[in-house]
């Protein structure tokens, strides 16, 4: 069975897409630690990111930074927090989130509930950031 991100690469589920190449899609997180959090996700549908090819996984973290770029000036934290969990999707992504301490990085807390004109608002100001890069 496919994962849901691959179900989202396909279109068959809805996303709120920052941005695409052939190679990864990077989109807001639906249940987010903060505004802006984001996932960077590889098309191929492999489980561990250790596990993917040399080429797909530099890639991967070269979005990443530029995404980070834009998420550094959308101004809803004072870093990007990193995570690279790979457990609650059997799908390797990577975990972009705006952080102002240390704590903010804690996926046991409550997420965020956003409204879908907060997601577009979102991501719109994320994709209005990276096009200024």
């Amino acid at each position: 069975m496919s994962s849901i991100f691959t179900r989202i690469i396909r279109r068959e589920l809805p996303a709120y897409i920052i941005t695409e190449d052939d190679k990864c899609i990077a989109f807001l997180d639906i249940n987010p630690l903060a505004k802006g959090h984001t996932l960077v996700v590889p098309k191929i549908e492999v489980d561990y990111l250790f596990d993917l090819p040399d080429e797909i996984y530099s890639h991967l973290w070269s979005v990443s930074k530029r995404i980070t770029r834009a998420l550094d000036q959308c101004g809803w934290g004072t870093r990007v927090g990193v995570a690279v969990i790979g457990l609650e999707v059997p799908h390797a992504h990577i975990h972009l989130v705006p952080i102002r301490n240390l704590h903010d990085l804690d996926f046991s807390k409550p997420k965020l509930r956003l409204t879908s004109e907060e997601f577009e608002e979102i991501k719109n100001t994320i994709i209005a950031c990276l096009s200024k890069l």
